[in-house]
């Protein structure tokens, strides 16, 4: 059986997410998605999800083609890929050298797993999402002034 396996925020799933999940089924036999906790993502980005880890974790436990979740607490990967024996790890476009990335790819290649890198949805992104609601959550109520 081969095993996929990606990993994520996930916060506010769109359609990017959505294709990039449907796709990675296609790659084996089964697919397993790593959620981060807030913790973790804390750890690299300014905030924090909107969305709690749990209600994130079910969300993406309720699509058809995602055959299990699990979370991950620390910034690396090469535990999980241990223990769910990954055969095809996806990676996004950003995926870049910092150290828990280069620690599992050199992991995965040892093992002659396959890593792929895809390209997001240029279309949407949470950001793009988070933006959208607070240009229009403002919308009307700030006047603008001009100072001489």
């Amino acid at each position: 059986m081969k095993i996929v396996y990606t990993v994520g925020t996930f916060d506010m799933v769109h359609v990017g997410h959505l294709d990039l999940l449907e796709y990675c089924a296609t790659l084996g036999d089964k697919f397993i998605v790593g959620v981060a906790s807030d913790e973790v993502v804390g750890s690299y980005k300014r905030n924090v999800p909107i969305i709690p880890l749990e209600q994130r974790m079910q969300m993406l436990k309720a699509l058809k083609c995602v055959d299990d979740v699990v979370s991950y607490d620390t910034l690396e990967y090469v535990s999980n890929c241990k223990k769910l024996d990954v055969d095809v790890f996806v990676i996004g476009e950003d995926w870049g050298d910092k150290p828990h990335n280069i620690a599992v790819e050199k992991y995965l290649k040892s093992k002659g797993a396959k890593i792929v890198q895809v390209s997001y949805n240029p279309l949407t992104s949470s950001t793009k999402i988070k933006q959208n609601v607070i240009a229009q959550s403002h919308k009307g109520k700030y006047a603008v002034h001009n100072v001489a």
